[in-house]
């Protein structure tokens, strides 16, 4: 268990990274308007989570602006108010899968017109989609807005009862990456957005998509994972010289 000295600063670097995240999110086009929502759960015993208030434009999210909050929603830390879709979608998945430290949800256009095919999937034809083969989830049905706990809650359901799950589509909706950094989260969250633009450009042409075998996907799959840990570190680094 971290002391009061180290959970300060594990705390403070939390800050750091999500902040960062956001205005990452921004940069690349991935966000909507001041919706969509990113979540940090604290180190320490108590549920205590970092996430970003309403109100602000995201490339104005700075360390200080993140609210600290508890698991009721009610904010302990900074001002304004955090949206209640937020609160409901973040604190359910985090309880749904405590090994998801960060949830990154938006509405990111590629991956989210995807989510609006019937039957939409990420079809495993290109490299980039098949470092999230056996990764992700989809929510098939649209329930309205998360303004209710209880949509919260269904929304996470998958999580919870398939911890191996760490992006999920949610139908006529948008996505949500998590992992166990924030650096983990990002990386899943931009490559996401990249094969789905990259499958719906194919798409595009009117002519079948080349699957890649399933046995070469599941190769592929193992060498990402390999090296997933190292290269997400390096890539948020290097992507949060750009903010």
């Amino acid at each position: 268990m971290l002391d009061r000295t180290n959970l300060a600063k594990s705390i403070q670097k939390d800050r750091e990274d999500l902040s960062a995240a956001i205005r990452l999110a921004a940069y690349f086009d991935l966000h909507e308007g001041i919706c969509n929502h990113f979540s940090v759960q604290c180190d320490g015993q108590e549920e205590r989570y970092l996430i970003n208030a309403y109100g602000w434009h995201w490339t104005e999210v700075t360390p200080e602006r993140l609210l600290l909050i508890d698991g009721d929603g009610k904010v302990l830390e900074g001002y304004g108010e955090v949206e209640a879709s937020a609160r409901n979608i973040h604190i359910a998945s985090h309880r749904a899968n405590p090994r998801h430290k960060a949830i990154l949800h938006v509405h990111m256009p590629y991956a989210t017109s995807i989510s609006m095919i019937e039957g939409g999937r990420l079809e495993m034809a290109h490299q980039t989609a098949c470092r999230f083969h056996g990764r992700i989830g989809y929510e098939k049905e649209f329930g309205g807005l998360a303004v209710t706990e209880g949509e919260g809650e269904r929304l996470a359901r998958e999580a919870k009862s398939n911890a191996h799950v760490d992006c999920m589509f949610l139908a006529n909706h948008g996505v949500v990456c998590s992992g166990p950094s924030v650096a983990h989260a990002f990386d899943d969250l931009y490559y996401l957005e990249r094969a789905a633009r990259q499958q719906v450009l194919a798409q595009s042409t009117g002519l079948p998509l080349k699957l890649i075998p399933q046995e070469t996907v599941e190769l592929t799959a193992k060498q990402f994972l390999a090296d997933f840990d190292a290269y997400s570190a390096a890539h948020f680094e290097a992507l949060k010289r750009l903010v």
